[in-house]
């Protein structure tokens, strides 16, 4: 599960990190009312105003309807004007920037509706640095990522100045020590204050981690300011949504808004199912099978549409309701069905997608693999069916079948 920055700031602020003051506003009275409160408790005129949207690269994102306007902009108007000059320019921008699409790096051309923004204070940036605590899976351990380029999506430095990323692995036993927070600093040309600040910071980072069990923060940039403040600029916030049941408070944060409406869907009817960009729709019972067949799918040229399990437990209705969320995507060209019944049974496969056919329609092709548990009996209710449909004897072959057919 993601949230927004402003509220994995407001984490962050509750556990002791340094993150500059904001508020949050969803219509444009409420952001040009915290203009003011920033400025008289800061004594800073100059102000941010961010899209919040699930998706890095707001920065240099660029909105549908307003191409000239960024995702994130710096007002400095109140220097030379007051106040009022900033709660002005702030209207303007709260006007074209709530309810309008902003499409960055990773949203996909399709961009993301703005419902949310935040008005921060500015800070005065002596230092840009990248910091990030993430999973690594090889190990089961956190892993504390830093880099002197900060600003920088850290795809690209890793692509190209890979030397410049430092790494430390956390122990969960006795959390990220010193020695390793020292070695960080000094790696990124911390000094003096900075690098007691920044010690600190990381320290804090990995307990914030480890506490709420988040599986990934990205701080980007991490800023060092002129009097050797250590501040979040930015802040993304992903949680393992296995581990929310311990964290009600941090379930709460979760916005709808922002998530695929088909994931949302899926998951009222107890299936594992992600969006992809792909034209081949998956319907598979069990992840690992899944994952085989969009590996399968690619193999012979084409490009899944989504990864969807509907489990070892699915019935007739979860099995209907999963091929009616696949053909819902226009961008599906045709259908995989590739089931080894071993909890599952192949005939409520088979009964569930006849059953979907019937209330939905068949647009595309379809092509069908059972094996397993009741395999005569799901043939033969296809068969009787009178869909037409094509049957495959294996996985590589169903996939061939479907991509050839698809195009």
């Amino acid at each position: 599960m993601n949230i927004h920055e402003y509220q994995a700031k407001e984490l962050m602020r509750q556990r002791g990190l340094d993150v500059p003051e904001g508020r949050m506003a969803t219509t444009i009275d409420e952001a040009v009312a915290a203009v003011r409160p920033l400025v008289e408790s800061t004594g800073n005129p100059v102000v941010v105003v961010k899209s919040q949207i699930h998706a890095g690269g707001r920065g240099k994102g660029r909105f549908h309807e307003h191409p000239d306007l960024a995702g994130v902009n710096v007002v400095t108007d109140g220097i030379k004007g007051g106040v009022e000059a900033t709660e002005a320019a702030v209207r303007d921008l709260a006007e074209r920037m709530l309810g309008s699409t902003l499409e960055t790096v990773q949203t996909g051309p399709e961009g993301k509706k703005v419902q949310r923004l935040y008005v921060e204070q500015g800070i005065a940036i002596e230092r840009e640095l990248y910091l990030s605590v993430l999973l690594d899976r090889t190990t089961g351990r956190n892993l504390l990522m830093a880099s002197t380029e900060g600003g920088t999506e850290i795809e690209v430095v890793a692509e190209e100045t890979p030397e410049k990323i430092l790494r430390e692995t956390i122990d969960p036993a006795v959390g990220l020590a010193d020695f390793q927070a020292k070695r960080l600093g000094l790696g990124l040309g911390l000094s003096g204050d900075a690098l007691k600040n920044g010690m600190r910071f990381m320290k804090a980072l990995a307990v914030f981690a480890k506490e709420l069990d988040a599986d990934m923060i990205e701080i980007n940039p991490l800023v060092v300011t002129e009097d050797g403040r250590v501040m979040a600029l930015d802040g993304k916030v992903g949680f393992d949504s296995n581990a929310l049941y311990r964290h009600p408070d941090v379930a709460a944060l979760r916005d709808e808004t922002e998530e695929n409406p088909a994931e949302l869907e899926a998951a009222e009817y107890g299936l594992s199912f992600i969006k992809l960009d792909g034209s081949i729709g998956c319907l598979v019972n069990g992840a690992g099978l899944a994952m085989a067949t969009m590996d399968t799918i690619k193999q012979v040229g084409g490009e899944p549409a989504n990864f969807l399990d509907v489990g070892g437990g699915a019935t007739t209705e979860n099995v209907t309701a999963a091929f009616k969320i696949i053909t819902r995507d226009p961008n599906v060209k045709g259908i995989f069905v590739n089931i080894f019944g071993g909890i599952m049974r192949c005939d409520t496969i088979a009964n569930g997608v006849v059953e979907a056919v019937k209330q939905v329609g068949l647009e595309v092709p379809l092509v069908v693999r059972l094996e397993g548990t009741n395999v005569e009996l799901g043939k033969q209710i296809i068969d009787e069916s009178g869909l037409n449909v094509l049957t495959a004897d294996n996985m590589r072959d169903g996939a061939t079948k479907i991509v050839e057919a698809a195009s």
